[in-house]
């Protein structure tokens, strides 16, 4: 083995490069391997979109608030720096559908609202007759010839018909990918679809027998609406990890400004005029970020083509008594087809007792979505009272909170538009040619939720370690 000290810098310090620094941290420290680490973040913290605000007794997620159970990767992490007897379920999971002004059940069995119990499903007012009827052609519907990808709406459009596609799938999705499925690229989001229809035909019949497998990494009726947390919020997984990487060097409130390749390393220019030297870099960032690095590649400039949507979430505060109207579900979800600003509303208290003191209430709302983004740039209060005029319609909440907070994601969610997955591919194929040893994962590539961004930040740290030949 080449004894010659390696040095990576892992440029971003959210929950992808976070993840990334420690594995590859502790793979480097159990076979005492000869490699520098230095984490780089721009901003004054690490933890990118993970925020937990701690007020009155109420443990307050800015950003995401959980984790789907069957991803392990989240557990993997949470095990492997000790917090594992701090996971808590969500105590709720019944999930709600405003359309128009009418509050609906999930139907029972819906996965990602594919109807897997035709009898729950035809008794739902989501739908009209007519609606139900189309839905189960989807027993006839052939199998699509083209092979390529396509848009999540024009599948389900295809094969549910245009009710499921709007009242039920597009609401859910969206509150995922924020984002437009008529646009959303079928294969990077949902490719269990695209496979469920090639093996069974029927998207129903083939995702139905989904649910009879026991493996948590299949997407399951039974397993799906199964989420976990941690009771002092996902804050103190980043601290965790924090605490994991002393012995690594970590620069915050410093931005990497440029990269460029030089006699076989490379060179980081920062915003403070210092340089830093690498012999492999992950590039855990936004990819509007990422585009400015490396100013005359043009493959890599083409990635300020890819959309981001911007949204705002409203947390409130109330006495437990002032929100009658909330059962135990965990929350709405709002069709495009309803007069309301809010696009879902989550009952946290209810999903997440622990989140708020006894006799108290903790309501998190969402605005914005693709096309619809003006909403977020309005001041804070202007945004509350929209917010609190779409909880008196629905929920028949007259009073005011004990607090609100606001908090905007500038282009926060990039979009997998159709050809995404293509497109990665050759940009991936691309950047192994032209700079060696430089990696990239995050939300912008590889999948939005945490365990995705774990499950990449670990993958890219292998990478390292195979193109340093340490593995």
């Amino acid at each position: 083995m080449n004894q010659k000290r390696k040095k990576v810098v892992v440029v971003g310090a959210g929950i992808t490069g976070l993840s990334a620094a420690f594995y590859l941290n502790k793979t480097v420290k159990t076979h005492n391997l000869p490699v520098d680490i230095t984490l780089v973040e721009a901003s004054p913290r690490l933890g990118g979109k993970i925020q937990t605000e701690y007020r009155n007794g109420f443990v307050i997620e800015k950003g995401p608030d959980s984790f789907l159970e069957r991803k392990i990767s989240a557990t993997e992490l949470i095990h492997d720096v000790g917090l594992e007897s701090n996971l808590v379920k969500n105590a709720s999971d019944k999930v709600y559908v405003l359309v128009k002004d009418r509050m609906h059940e999930m139907p029972e069995g819906a996965i990602m609202g594919i109807p897997t119990q035709l009898g729950s499903f035809m008794k739902t007012g989501l739908f009209s007759v007519q609606g139900k009827l189309r839905a189960t052609c989807d027993f006839i519907i052939p199998r699509s010839k083209d092979a390529g990808d396509q848009s999540v709406g024009h599948f389900i459009r295809r094969r549910l018909g245009d009710e499921v596609a709007e009242n039920l799938v597009e609401p859910l999705l969206s509150g995922i990918f924020i984002g437009d499925i008529d646009q959303l690229s079928l294969m990077s989001t949902f490719p269990q679809f695209y496979h469920a229809e090639c093996e069974h035909r029927s998207i129903i019949r083939g995702l139905k027998k989904l649910t009879k497998s026991h493996s948590k990494n299949q997407l399951t009726s039974k397993n799906q609406g199964v989420f976990l947390t941690l009771k002092e919020g996902l804050q103190s997984l980043v601290d965790a990890i924090e605490e994991k990487l002393k012995s690594i060097s970590i620069v915050t409130g410093t931005m990497v400004t440029e990269i460029n390749e030089i006699a076989g390393q490379y060179e980081l220019s920062l915003n403070n005029n210092e340089v830093m030297q690498a012999d492999s870099i992950v590039l855990a960032l936004p990819h509007l970020a990422l585009t400015g690095l490396f100013p005359e590649k043009e493959y890599i400039k083409e990635f300020k083509q890819v959309p981001a949507t911007t949204v705002a979430t409203v947390v409130l505060a109330f006495d437990e008594d002032e929100v009658r109207n909330i059962d135990n579900g965990a929350g709405f979800v709002v069709s495009r087809h309803s007069d309301y600003t809010i696009t879902a509303c989550t009952w946290t208290h209810k999903k997440w007792p622990h989140t708020a003191p006894p006799g108290k209430a903790l309501l998190r709302c969402y605005v914005g979505r693709t096309g619809e983004e003006t909403v977020v740039d309005l001041s804070d209060a202007e945004i509350e009272e929209i917010v609190l005029a779409d909880l008196k319609a629905t929920l028949n909440i007259e009073a005011k909170p004990d607090f609100a907070i606001v908090t905007r994601w500038i282009e926060a969610f990039p979009q997998y538009t159709v050809g995404h997955q293509a497109r990665l591919e050759n940009f991936r194929a691309q950047l192994g040619q032209d700079l060696p040893g430089v990696f990239v994962a995050g939300s912008s590539f590889d999948g939005i939720g945490l365990p995705d961004c774990i499950t990449h930040g670990r993958k890219v740290a292998d990478q390292v370690l195979d193109y340093f030949k340490y593995k």
